[in-house]
C-alpha cells in the first residue's frame, strides 16, 4: 500500500524555503565585546578562537567590525585596571566599561547593552561582596543584600554613561528590583533590564572566565547560580524578575536548556534572550579544528535551535561569522 501521507512533498528546493517554521537574521544576535583597561593593544583569547579583549582606545573599531556584519547590538564585558574586595572600579566614572560605552555611543549607531556584575572587578572573584572568612569557609558565600546597592549603582553609572540597555547577571535575589528603582531613581526609566534570569552554575563558562578574568579565587558559585538539574526552579526565578520589572528574560547557557527557553516562551510574553556561552563556542571550534564537524553548518545550526526553541534574542560568540552567512 503506497502512503497516503507524503511529508517529503513539502522539502523540494522550490517549497521547502516557504514552508520553513523559523527565521534566523543578523538582528536576532548580539555579539560580546571585551574591553580590556590592561593593554594598550588587542589580545587573542586563545579558548575562544577569533575573539579578541581590545583596549579601551580600541572600543569603537570592535564595535564597528561588528556592525559591518550586520549584528546591529553588542554586549559590552570590562577587565579593570585594578581590583578590590568591593569591585569599586565596577561603577567609577572613568571605569573600563564607562568609558568604553561613552565612545561606543558616541561614534556608532550601535545598540550597546552593558553587563552588570561584580566578579570581574572583585580580587576574589565572586559576584559581590562576600561573607567574612568565606575564603576559609566554602559554605560563606555573598552577601545578598549588601551587594545589591552595589549593582544598582553600577548600572546607573552605565546608564549615564549611555548604555542603551543594562544586563545585571550578578544572581542576587532582587537584582532586578533594585536596579530598576536605581535607574528610576536617576531618572533613567527608559533604560530596558535585560535580567539574567535563569543563569545556571554551568561548566560551559570556561573560556569565558579566562577572557574576562573573573574565574573566583576560591570556591565557585553554587551557592547563588542556579542547579543544573532544575527546571521548576528556573519559572520561579523568571517569575520574580518579571515582578520586579525585567524587560527581557535570558537563559543562560542556552543549548543545555533549551527546555527551559521553551517553557518560559510558553509561560510569558516578554522578549526571551538566550547566551549561547563561551564552552558551546569553543567545543564546536574545537571539533572542526579536527576535521569533525562542518563549523560554518553547526554554529547556525546551533543557532537556529535556540531561536525555534523559543529564544528572540541571542548573545553568541557566532554573532559575527553566521551575521555574514545571512
Amino acid at each position: 500500500m503506497n502512503p497516503t501521507r507524503r511529508p517529503r512533498r513539502l522539502r523540494t528546493d522550490g517549497v521547502r524555503p516557504l514552508v520553513s517554521e523559523t527565521e534566523l537574521s543578523a538582528s536576532d544576535l548580539i555579539a560580546p565585546v571585551f574591553v580590556d583597561a590592561t593593554t594598550d593593544e588587542r589580545v587573542p583569547i586563545e579558548s575562544m578562537p577569533g575573539h579578541e579583549r581590545v583596549p579601551v582606545e580600541a572600543a569603537v573599531d570592535r564595535v564597528e567590525e561588528v556592525l559591518a556584519t550586520g549584528v546591529e547590538a553588542v554586549i559590552v564585558f570590562g577587565i579593570p585596571e585594578a581590583k578590590d574586595e568591593r569591585g569599586s572600579r565596577a561603577w567609577a566614572e572613568d571605569g573600563v566599561v564607562q568609558r568604553a560605552v561613552r565612545d561606543v555611543t558616541a561614534e556608532t549607531d550601535a545598540y550597546v547593552i552593558t553587563d552588570v556584575c561584580l566578579c570581574e572587578y572583585t580580587e576574589h572573584g565572586h559576584c559581590g561582596i562576600l561573607e567574612p572568612d568565606a575564603d576559609e569557609d566554602p559554605t560563606l558565600t555573598v552577601r545578598n543584600d549588601e551587594t545589591l546597592d552595589l549593582l544598582a549603582e553600577t548600572a546607573v553609572s552605565h546608564a549615564r554613561a549611555g548604555a542603551d540597555m543594562v544586563a545585571p547577571s550578578a544572581s542576587m535575589d532582587g537584582m532586578v528590583g533594585a536596579i530598576r528603582e536605581a535607574l528610576d531613581g536617576e531618572g533613567y526609566d527608559d533604560v530596558p533590564i535585560m535580567s539574567y534570569a535563569a543563569k545556571y552554575e554551568s561548566a560551559f563558562y570556561g573560556p569565558f572566565r579566562d577572557a574576562a578574568d573573573g574565574a573566583p579565587a576560591f570556591g565557585d558559585r553554587r551557592h547563588y547560580q542556579m542547579d543544573p538539574a532544575n527546571a521548576r526552579e528556573a519559572m520561579r526565578e523568571v517569575a520574580l524578575d518579571v515582578e520586579e520589572g525585567a524587560d527581557v528574560l535570558m537563559v543562560k547557557p542556552a543549548l543545555p536548556y533549551l527546555d527551559v527557553v521553551s517553557a518560559i516562551r510558553r509561560e510569558h510574553d516578554h522578549p526571551v534572550a538566550a547566551y549561547n556561552v563561551s564552552g558551546e563556542y569553543a567545543m564546536l571550534h574545537a571539533a572542526a579544528e579536527k576535521g569533525w564537524l562542518d563549523l560554518e553548518e553547526v554554529a547556525y545550526e546551533s543557532l537556529l535551535s535556540i531561536k525555534r526553541a523559543g529564544a528572540d534574542l541571542i548573545l553568541t560568540y557566532f554573532a559575527e561569522d553566521v551575521a555574514e552567512r545571512l
